[in-house]
This record gives structure tokens, C-alpha cells and sequence, in this order.
């Protein structure tokens, strides 16, 4: 069992920053992806970016790209999101999940996830 508990949402104004984080536990493999996900009121969850736990490399939605960052601490066992540049479509509640498997894309490949953390942009 992996489990994921996340932290560091909130509320900011646009133009603002936040850096949610995402603490791992139990069994972890090298092999594991860690993804991002979003999810607004009445819309699907969208990928937003991913790390390998193995060696940080990163892979982001066009979304993300030149805004979001992500990055991992292995001695915390922990990955965050850093996120710049926050606009209102930014809002939603972000994920974070385990995947061992691709794509890790698509939110149905990962086998873990943490409970999210509400994230709000005020324009």
C-alpha cells in the first residue's frame, strides 16, 4: 500500500504563487511515477504534470508549461508543485497520484491517490 497526503493549497490572487506538496508513505518503488492532477467544479480530472521518482525528470500539459514546476525531495519522500503565474482557470481541487504504468497521463492508470487540496485563484 502507498499512501499520499497532501498539503499547501489555498487561496491566492492572480498573478500569485502556491507550492503544494505531496508526502509519500508505505511501499515505494524507483520505478513510480508521481502525476498532478486538477479537477474543477463539474469537469473531468486533467493531467498537469508528472515527475519519475527515480530521477526528477519532468513532464508537463501544455497548461503547465513555463508556469508549474515540478520537483522532489527523495529524502522527505516528497514531491511538489510549484505553481507561478496563478490565473482563475487555475482553480480546482489538485491531486496527486502514483502510477507505475503509462501512460501516466490519464488519470485511470494510477493506482494512488492523495486527497486533494482545493486550490483557488480570486481574479
Amino acid at each position: 500500500q502507498v499512501q499520499l497526503v497532501e498539503s499547501g493549497g489555498g487561496l491566492v490572487q492572480a498573478g500569485g504563487s502556491l507550492r503544494p506538496s505531496c508526502a509519500v508513505s508505505g511501499r515505494t518503488f524507483s520505478s513510480y511515477v508521481m502525476g498532478w492532477f486538477r479537477q474543477a467544479p463539474g469537469k473531468e480530472r486533467e493531467f498537469v504534470a508528472a515527475i519519475t521518482w527515480s530521477d526528477g525528470r519532468t513532464y508537463y500539459a501544455d497548461s503547465a508549461k513555463g508556469r508549474l514546476t515540478s520537483f522532489r525531495d527523495n529524502a522527505k519522500n516528497t514531491v511538489y508543485l510549484q505553481m507561478n503565474s496563478l490565473k482563475p482557470e487555475d482553480t480546482a481541487v489538485y491531486y496527486c497520484g502514483v502510477a507505475m504504468v503509462v501512460p501516466f497521463t490519464i488519470a485511470t492508470t494510477y493506482h494512488y491517490w492523495g486527497q486533494g487540496t482545493q486550490v483557488t485563484v480570486s481574479s
